[in-house]
């Protein structure tokens, strides 16, 4: 039976085809999300909760896109969201020093930190950007988290929005386009104040 056949019977409750579906997809979506979180058991968790909300939701696809198609953007934004759960929950462990040292006055360096105005100028412009990048088009958005924060490759960045890689440049392009001329009126708008 094809996909869209076992997902019409799985609307309806049937429990065997969705379990027909997931054999189908289980390693397509391991992939997909292991090549985002490049960790095994994150991969795992991820498919776990991808299977999970594609069940819970089966009843909203729609059909416009393939099965399959469906379930890796499900996978990637679980993997995505396992990637930055872990970058926040990341702890660094405080060990005590075996040895005290005492410093000398002309033992002290230089203080090279920035200064309070530094600090608040880039906190401002790391907030426009990111306001920025949420304003844009969700596919182009899509491609630059990928890319820029999640740190993917290109072809990564194809893979999980299942585009060519030329797409993918492409919409790097126009995003980077589009966050240039909003930068050009922020700064507009700033020197105005």
């Amino acid at each position: 039976m094809s996909d869209e056949g076992l997902v019409v019977v799985a609307k309806m409750g049937d429990r065997t085809a969705f379990d027909e579906l997931h054999k189908r997809h289980a390693a397509k979506m391991f992939r997909v999300a292991h090549r985002i979180t490049r960790h095994r058991e994150d991969a795992e968790d991820a498919v776990q909760e991808s299977f999970l909300n594609a069940y819970v939701h089966l009843k909203n696809f729609e059909g416009r896109a393939r099965f399959s198609t469906w379930l890796s953007r499900i996978a990637s934004n679980a993997a995505l969201m396992k990637v930055r759960r872990n970058r926040v929950s990341r702890e660094v462990p405080i060990e005590e020093p075996t040895e005290r040292f005492e410093f000398r006055p002309e033992d002290k360096l230089e203080d090279s930190s920035p200064n309070p105005e530094e600090i608040c100028a880039k906190g401002e412009q790391e907030a426009a950007l990111r306001d920025a990048i949420a304003k844009l088009r969700p596919t182009l958005r899509e491609a630059v988290e990928l890319y820029q924060f999640l740190e993917c490759s290109l072809h990564e960045t194809a893979n999980v929005l299942g585009i060519s890689v030329a797409a993918t440049k492409g919409r790097l392009f126009h995003a980077r386009a589009t966050l240039r001329r909003r930068h050009q009126k922020y700064l507009l708008a700033r020197e105005a104040r």
